[in-house]
């Protein structure tokens, strides 16, 4: 897989843009703010149907502007996709495949595979839970729109259970509706739990070979999944915990609660890990969703690589390139490390600066 063309007007700092890709490497480069992220960003939501950066969508359309629009062209195994989404300054949108609008969001995935890997991936492991199982969610709907169905299933039950349970605080009549609620909360959290379990299970494999590759042998990954409950003790979880849950106004027990842990070496990154350490845990883990989405969808996604050859030393800037050799890759930077120089051609190199993306020609 990879894409063949892309069309911006209004996005984001970029006013228009009409360029076509080579399915190898190309290099973005410029100083910061520029735009080369916004870029990036444009083919994540065509993928995603939502920015990788938190907010609301109502700033991507550019300044002043009342709409913007992306058009992505992406080639596969079965032709070409046409990917449009059309921007309103009001934080809604649009999005239609080959020229079919699209009623909800999930029905995008499937269409564009893509893997993001940016210095914000060091949250990853040094934030709290909520990144890390937004990671775990993000990967997964893509691989599943099943996942997706279920996991906005349970957070839209999930909302009603707290709502009432705020109400129960005032009045303590309503148990039974209560009840009704658990038994769909549990029915929907059993399924994202046992998606999460066996994406981790593949997730931890997969990225165990890249750490060792990445750093000769010398650290060892593993990646363990820290269920707040197991799918089959949730329903009784949730009934031993009813008067917590009433006195705090929430649930304090379902997937919403769940945590990845990463050890090296089996100490957790996290606490005891080199910041060196923690940068190539986080690589690991992109590189081994590149062999997962293989695996499980027989194509290769884009990769996207948000100025971070940068953080890499040497050594792991040149395992990175020969890693993704076989790839469509898109790597922005403000300069060319020698890694970079060695993999591209000049017809693959783009310069970025103040919105506006030019091939650089000989």
């Amino acid at each position: 897989m990879y894409i063949r063309s892309i069309s911006l007007q209004n996005f984001r700092n970029i006013e228009k843009l009409n360029m076509e890709l080579t399915d190898g490497i190309n290099i973005f480069h410029g100083e910061n703010a520029q735009g080369k992220t916004n870029f990036l960003e444009s083919i994540y939501l065509c993928a995603m149907g939502r920015s990788m950066r938190p907010g609301k969508d109502i700033r991507l359309v550019s300044f002043g502007e009342k709409e913007g629009h992306i058009r992505l062209e992406a080639m596969g195994e079965n032709g070409t996709d046409r990917i449009d989404i059309h921007l309103l300054e009001n934080g809604k949108k649009g999005i239609a495949v080959n020229g079919l609008p699209l009623k909800k969001i999930g029905d995008l995935f499937g269409i564009l595979y893509v893997v993001i890997f940016s210095p914000e991936d060091l949250n990853l492991v040094k934030d709290g839970p909520a990144q890390r199982r937004r990671f775990l969610d993000m990967e997964l709907c893509q691989l599943s729109r099943v996942y997706y169905y279920d996991l906005q299933q349970y957070y839209r039950i999930l909302k009603q259970r707290n709502h009432l349970l705020k109400e129960l605080q005032r009045e303590n009549n309503q148990l039974e509706t209560l009840c009704i609620w658990d038994h769909q909360l549990v029915e929907y959290g059993k399924r994202v739990i046992a998606a999460r379990r066996n994406f981790v299970a593949k997730l931890d494999q997969l990225s165990s070979r890249k750490e060792k590759r990445l750093t000769d042998g010398v650290d060892t990954l593993q990646v363990v999944y820290h269920a707040n409950c197991a799918e089959e003790n949730l329903q009784e979880k949730l009934e031993k915990n009813i008067q917590r849950d009433i006195l705090l106004g929430a649930t304090q027990n379902g997937p919403h609660k769940d945590d990845l842990i990463f050890l090296v070496n089996g100490l957790d990154v996290k606490q005891y890990g080199s910041q060196g350490q923690q940068r190539t845990t986080a690589l690991a883990l992109r590189l081994a969703e590149v062999d997962l989405i293989r695996m499980e969808k027989g194509v290769s996604p884009i990769l996207l690589l948000d100025d971070v050859l940068s953080e890499l030393d040497r050594k792991r800037q040149k395992c990175l390139m020969e890693s993704i050799a076989d790839l469509q890759v898109i790597i922005t930077c403000t300069g060319l490390e020698d890694a970079i120089r060695s993999h591209i051609g000049r017809e693959n190199l783009f310069r970025v600066s103040n919105g506006v993306i030019q091939r650089e020609k000989e």
